[in-house]
């Protein structure tokens, strides 16, 4: 919003124009001062800072007619560079074999040898929102990324939103994701957000890489119901995020449970959930019964009981891992 200031003569009219644009979402207040506002009340100023909500001035020397006539036609000369940009990173995550359809492309505005970062976000209905509401969202995200230069682009596809960070140092990034999720939070309470971060992959053409183990962490932030999943963060489970095979999944997970998944079927027991707490803790029965509030006795019966159904002590270190990511895969931890 740009204003002359000719309206708000006093610090509580301003203030009442600050809090209404914060309220439906604007990107900001641009105020020629000078004329009718010689300068910013400071409590404009603190409730502005106080919301993240950017405040400009420009002198009244500036006709501000020349200053929106400007921005437009920047605006419009942005967008079309925007769309050429999404269109090629868009390629560089189908079809990163084929480098002749975005590689030229993007190397006028990234270090394509460089070091690539990705970020995906989404909120609850976004795939089925109408385009113009999706955009107004989009927007609102946009702002929220305060110190975004010029190597990073933000732009929606496949049903979310995508940030492409290019050679930017990992202070720099958590800085804008932590940033960006906090005033999230703070002025879009309706909707929850859901971001994944992906690894920090070397050079365009395995920037799909990253984009993947995104999509993958924010698939865990939404199970989990977290504002913010890093991939590099997951542990082990990383090593678990690319099996898509389900004939496999079910052999490790459902199948060679079977025998527990029956028992807890039949009696309620709690059998699988202490396999995995058990495991999870290096076979310690007092971590089990303080994690899952259950006593200790309880926890060693039911481990003899899990020995026996499975015929194994789960002694050999291949034995554990296998139960482990049993565990994993079918309680759908990853």
């Amino acid at each position: 919003v740009v204003t002359l200031g000719l309206g708000f003569p006093t610090e509580e009219r301003l203030l009442e124009l600050v809090k209404l644009l914060n309220h439906y979402h604007a990107s900001g207040l641009v105020v020629n001062t000078g004329y009718y506002i010689k300068e910013i009340p400071q409590g404009v100023i603190d409730y502005c800072n106080e919301v993240d909500l950017p405040l400009i001035t420009a002198p009244w020397n500036i006709t501000m007619s020349e200053m929106i006539k400007d921005l437009t036609v920047r605006i419009f000369l942005q967008t079309q560079t925007d769309e050429q940009i999404s269109a090629a990173l868009i390629r560089a995550i189908e079809n990163p074999e084929v480098e002749e359809g975005y590689r030229d492309t993007l190397s006028a505005h990234f270090d394509v040898d460089g070091r690539f970062h990705v970020v995906v976000i989404t909120t609850e209905g976004l795939d089925s929102m109408d385009t113009l509401d999706r955009k107004r969202i989009g927007y609102r995200l946009q702002i929220y990324m305060e110190n975004v230069s010029h190597n990073a682009h933000f732009f929606y596809y496949n049903g979310m939103f995508i940030l492409v960070m290019n050679e930017l140092s990992m202070e720099q990034k958590h800085e804008i994701i932590n940033g960006f999720v906090m005033r999230a939070k703070m002025r879009m309470p309706e909707k929850p957000i859901y971001c994944g971060f992906g690894s920090e992959i070397p050079d365009i053409s395995n920037m799909h890489l990253s984009y993947k183990r995104a999509v993958y962490a924010m698939k865990q932030a939404m199970k989990n119901n977290e504002s913010l999943c890093r991939f590099d963060q997951l542990g082990n489970a990383r090593f678990l995020y690319s099996v898509s095979d389900p004939i496999i999944v079910k052999e490790f997970g459902e199948d060679r449970l079977r025998p527990l998944i029956e028992y807890d079927e039949q009696h309620d027991s709690g059998l699988i959930e202490t396999l995995y707490s058990y495991l999870r803790h290096n076979g310690s029965v007092k971590a089990v019964s303080e994690e899952l509030f259950i006593h200790k006795n309880t926890i060693v019966y039911r481990m003899s009981k899990i020995r026996e159904l499975l015929d194994t002590d789960l002694e050999a270190g291949e034995e554990r891992v296998a139960y482990y990511l049993a565990c994993l895969l079918y309680l759908k931890v990853v």
